[in-house]
């Protein structure tokens, strides 16, 4: 079961229907005008066509996959008091005092430069169930971080 916000859920649903309604026939066509040309075994084309399309039929199964277990979380039903799912949180690294927030989010719709991180990430699962003023200490690659919370709120 994965769980996301409605956002991210209607970005995979209109990424998939652009997949399967632009970029398939798209390769459909080159697949039809690359095997009008003749003989398919010296035809790059043709061979460039077929594997876009293996590789386009990939991503639609894979879209489609992740969309048959997700499920849309009610915003009204979450805690806005400790972090979670969803949570926008606000933290200063205690060791330079630069202030950074992000929304923990589905590891589908985890976007840095959006400021959404996954919620399968070294530093949210540090900070789940942690409430304003706790102070958290998150092994990353290049160290150790030590994060006082400022502020929890719904995204």
């Amino acid at each position: 079961m994965e769980y996301m916000s409605q956002e991210g859920y209607d970005r995979l649903v209109a990424e998939l229907r652009q997949l399967e309604n632009e970029e398939l026939p798209r390769v459909r066509e080159a697949i039809a005008e690359a095997r009008d040309k003749g003989d398919l075994s010296e035809n790059f084309e043709y061979h460039a066509a077929k594997r876009e399309q293996g590789r386009l039929l990939s991503r639609i199964r894979y879209k489609q996959k992740i969309l048959e277990f997700a499920r849309v979380i009610d915003t009204s039903l979450l805690n806005a008091d400790k972090v979670g799912l969803l949570s926008r949180v606000e933290m200063t690294n205690l060791a330079n005092g630069s202030v950074m927030t992000y929304v923990l989010v589905n590891p589908h719709e985890a976007n840095m430069r959006e400021g959404k991180i996954s919620i399968k990430s070294p530093i949210a699962q540090a900070l789940l169930n942690k409430k304003a003023g706790d102070t958290v200490k998150v092994s990353v690659p290049a160290g150790l971080l030590t994060l006082r919370i400022d502020s929890v709120s719904l995204s």
